[in-house]
């Protein structure tokens, strides 16, 4: 490799370290059943937040309370995904890495399901 060629690997290296940066200290904010079940989640894909109204607290169905922290965590998600995929997309100057993208959404949930039928 050359030199000029190594400068630029540097820079380039430079600018993939602050755009990791940026995207670790961003937070997707997503929320299902109305608001009842609300999630932030950083772009290191840690949970910073998760809120559950008590109103649907319910003994006698604790799968539709699994299901709403499992909507809302799938979607705070595939925020982080996006925008790690936009960033990542300036960087490379869209010449489309592989694995660089977001993933395909995943079949609803039953939480996502009851909500269309209302």
């Amino acid at each position: 490799m050359n030199r000029d060629m190594m400068a630029q690997l540097g820079q380039m290296q430079e600018r993939l370290a602050k755009a990791q940066a940026e995207i670790e200290s961003r937070v997707a904010k997503a929320s299902a059943g109305g608001g009842a079940v609300e999630v932030e989640i950083t772009g290191a894909y840690k949970v910073k937040s998760l809120k559950i109204d008590a109103e649907v607290v319910d003994r006698e169905d604790v799968g539709m309370l699994e299901d709403l922290v499992t909507a809302a965590v799938n979607e705070a998600l595939q925020e982080v995904q996006s925008f790690q995929a936009d960033q990542l997309a300036g960087l490379t100057g869209g010449i489309g890495l592989p694995g660089a993208g977001p993933s395909a959404s995943p079949p609803p949930n039953r939480a996502a399901r009851r909500a269309g039928k209302r």
